[in-house]
């Protein structure tokens, strides 16, 4: 059964850093997406960033350039999402997602992992 498994989240302080994991239960050359989302309750879910996995391409939300980096490890099948320099405005349930339609920041994404919860306090 195909699956995502989201992990790293945690607490931190305005300038910290964290490093989201997305572990896929499948090879990633089998997926051509993976995309990172992040959602405040009662407000619409944010496309964060997204790598195509067979050529490494990347995008990024404006609100996170230059601040967060996806990356991915095939000899593990996992997609990792690196925050730094960390605001209180990056709180959220991050997820990520595997198999996107173009555009991957968009959300059409046909497997889900669950959330990890990141919370920056100023």
């Amino acid at each position: 059964q195909e699956q995502l498994v989201a992990s790293g989240g945690g607490s931190v302080q305005a300038g910290g850093s964290l490093r989201l994991s997305c572990a896929a239960s499948v090879s990633t050359y089998r997926i051509n997406s993976v995309a990172w989302f992040r959602q405040v309750s009662g407000m619409e879910r944010e496309g964060v960033a997204s790598i195509y996995t067979v050529t490494g391409s990347t995008s990024y939300a404006d609100s996170v350039k230059g601040r967060f980096t996806i990356s991915q490890d095939n000899a593990k099948n996992t997609v990792y999402l690196q925050l730094n320099s960390l605001k209180p405005e990056d709180t959220a349930v991050y997820y990520c997602a595997a198999d996107c339609r173009y555009p991957p920041l968009w959300g059409q994404c046909r497997l889900w992992g669950q959330g990890t919860q990141v919370t920056v306090s100023s």
